[in-house]
């Protein structure tokens, strides 16, 4: 309780010092009032902000709406961010405009795209059209040329450490599982597995989280190349080019059939390869690129949403847990050479997660009802 009091303060005292910021970036003649809004997995804190006197400066208008960012900097990398906002807004991928920010306080004011996340348009009627700017938007992501100066590798290494917080947080603290020899040796050959499909694929400029909740739709009136504004962009590496086509396809919020779910990623290989993105990449081995790469990016999912009820005290993340668990072995099922974690995981770690209060039954996690069209 005393960390937690301790902790507000702290936040309390940090909106102060951003208001103050804002305040004066913009030469305001009175304190902003700051509101905040949804936030994101991090540590990120996001505000929109009034004020009465704005000594005709229009911060609010169509042109110049912005948003006011505590970004910590003992967690967060604000000069990353905002290399990364320019770079890509360079390449014609719509991320928001900085107006200023200052590194050592961790404050910035940035371009506001609205709340209308793609993820609350989508339905069975408007999937087909939606997923098609998303498409748009997704080509570009890839198009970017390599700059190894400001995008790491996405590399073994970190692809192993993602699939560790598996074990450490969802099998270990979440389900009080205890790994023995066996399991490890099971666990660290897929892991090898799918760390060396991941590295074997093309290589591209990966936004690590391109879902339906980090895409906004800016305007019903805009193209389809500016129709989607894309946020959550900092961990962006250079990685497998199946990462973000399957985030999206197999997003963690929103399922699809998997039939459908084939022809659209079929769809994507396709534009890929008429773009020069890809070699022609025949459907078989491309789609066993995306279920290895989806399996990778699920299995570390369900280590990611245990550590944000566990560590950050985020506890919505764990009601999304059985559609993630639902990917994960509806893919491992389909590729003889995992029935043993498939087995493992059903007899080892599905009692336990069905006594948790945020189980229901993964086998119709995510249902949707109505035709897609």
């Amino acid at each position: 309780m005393l960390n937690t009091a301790i902790e507000r303060e702290q936040k309390i005292e940090r909106e102060q010092k951003l208001a103050h910021w804002v305040t004066a970036q913009l030469a305001l003649s009175e304190t902003v009032s700051l509101n905040a809004i949804n936030n994101d997995a991090g540590f990120r804190r996001y505000f929109r902000f009034t004020a009465t006197n704005t000594n005709n400066y229009d911060y609010n208008s169509s042109n110049n709406k912005w948003l006011a960012v505590d970004a910590p900097p003992e967690t967060e990398d604000s000069r990353q961010f905002v290399a990364l906002a320019n770079y890509l807004n360079q390449q014609g991928v719509c991320t928001p405009k900085i107006l200023c920010f200052d590194a050592a306080q961790g404050f910035l004011l940035i371009e506001d795209f609205g709340d209308l996340l793609l993820h609350s348009v989508l339905t069975c009627g408007s999937a087909a059209a939606v997923y098609r700017h998303a498409f748009a938007t997704l080509k570009k992501l890839q198009q970017c040329p390599d700059n190894a100066t400001l995008i790491p590798r996405y590399d073994q290494h970190l692809l192993h450490q993602e699939l560790l917080l598996f074990n450490e947080w969802f099998v270990g603290k979440l389900l009080g599982y205890s790994i023995n020899n066996s399991d490890t040796v099971m666990l660290e050959g897929m892991y090898s597995a799918l760390e060396a499909c991941a590295l074997t694929q093309p290589q591209v400029l990966v936004h690590r989280d391109f879902h339906s909740r980090n895409l906004i739709m800016r305007s019903n009136n805009m193209t389809a190349d500016d129709k989607l504004g894309v946020i959550d962009f900092q961990g962006a590496l250079w990685g497998p080019c199946t990462y973000d086509l399957v985030s999206l396809l197999r997003d963690c919020y929103a399922r699809w059939p998997a039939s459908l779910v084939t022809t659209w990623a079929l769809d994507y290989r396709l534009l890929a390869i008429e773009s020069g993105l890809l070699p022609n990449v025949g459907e078989t081995e491309f789609l066993r690129w995306f279920d290895c790469m989806g399996l990778q990016r699920h299995i570390k999912v369900l280590g990611i949403f245990s550590r944000l009820q566990l560590r950050d005290q985020k506890q919505q993340y764990l009601d999304d847990l059985p559609l993630v668990i639902r990917y994960t072995l509806e893919v491992a099922e389909r590729y003889p050479e995992l029935n043993e974690f498939v087995i493992w995981f059903k007899k080892s770690l599905l009692p336990r997660a069905q006594q948790q209060p945020w189980y229901r039954d993964y086998k119709t996690a995510g249902e949707l009802t109505g035709d897609i069209t």
